[in-house]
């Protein structure tokens, strides 16, 4: 049962505040080559080359503006979304039941012909439980998964003998970020409106991985970015944002995204426990 954030808010959600004061970490642009490496070495590592700043910024309870958001406007929406899935860590559930229930998602919200799913995140924000079940950190920068380049380099990667004839067409990559087993309360997610970016704030960072090599953008500090976030996000809800669009037509292609601390976040709140579900999106 889908249902957009457009329809009724609970009062509860609207009686939060509509926008918050909190630090987003951004890249500074030093003409530095760019490097995030994932590698491993008795467990999953990170090795970030480049410097960081921290700026204060407005974030808005995506909620209470459900009017400015959409896929190809903001680059984002918030799903009612229930899941049939009991255990977010059993891979056996992610691929037979999970996977569909995405691909279902994708294509409502899109009105994609053909949706195929092709990776998914685990994160925690509790380092025993990382450690123990080899699980990836919350990542506390602002980012977006992929470039003009390696967009399109995922659809060579992933359907090699069908690629030439897809990339003929419009295409996509769309994400679906959800907590896996309680409310997240806990660095929640940050979405930036994908029109207050311009191209110049996005600087391209080589993604290092044991088997493959690719690009995400990493991305630069301006005072006119409209971050979003939706708070204390449920289980039975859903993020769909894009993070690629071949189109070029005005649309939203990117939307970079970040973890962040809420200040208001209480002492004793649980960590953060989420999956994001990646896919390439034809039309």
């Amino acid at each position: 049962m889908l249902r957009h954030c457009s329809q009724p808010i609970s009062p509860n959600y609207m009686s939060l505040d509509v926008s918050i004061s909190a630090a987003i970490t951004y890249t500074v642009n030093t003409g530095e080559k760019l490097i995030n490496e994932t590698f491993t070495v008795g467990g999953e590592a990170r090795l970030n080359t480049g410097s960081y700043e921290q700026r204060p910024m407005q974030i808005r309870n995506g909620r209470a503006h459900p009017a400015e958001l959409g896929l190809d406007k903001s680059g984002f929406l918030l799903v009612d979304h229930d899941t049939a899935v009991t255990d977010f860590r059993d891979k056996v559930q992610l691929e037979s039941i999970y996977y569909p229930e995405v691909v279902t998602l994708v294509k409502a919200q899109t009105g994609a012909s053909r949706v195929v799913v092709f990776d998914h995140t685990l994160r925690s924000g509790d380092d025993a439980e990382r450690e123990s079940q080899r699980l990836r950190e919350v990542i506390l920068s602002a980012h977006n998964d992929y470039t003009d380049w390696s967009g399109p380099q995922r659809v060579r990667d992933i359907l090699p003998d069908e690629a030439d004839h897809l990339l003929t067409r419009r295409f996509a990559i769309v994400q679906v970020w959800r907590p896996i087993v309680r409310s997240v309360v806990a660095h929640p997610l940050a979405l930036v409106h994908a029109q207050s970016v311009a191209p110049e704030d996005m600087i391209v960072a080589e993604r290092r991985f044991p088997n493959r090599v690719g690009q995400i953008y990493r991305l630069c500090y301006n005072p006119n970015h409209r971050w979003f976030y939706f708070p204390n996000m449920r289980r039975d809800e859903a993020i769909v944002f894009k993070v690629y669009d071949s189109e070029r037509d005005g649309r939203a292609r990117f939307t970079p995204h970040t973890a962040f601390v809420d200040p208001a976040t209480p002492p004793d709140a649980p960590p953060r426990q989420s999956i994001e579900v990646r896919t390439l999106v034809f039309f």
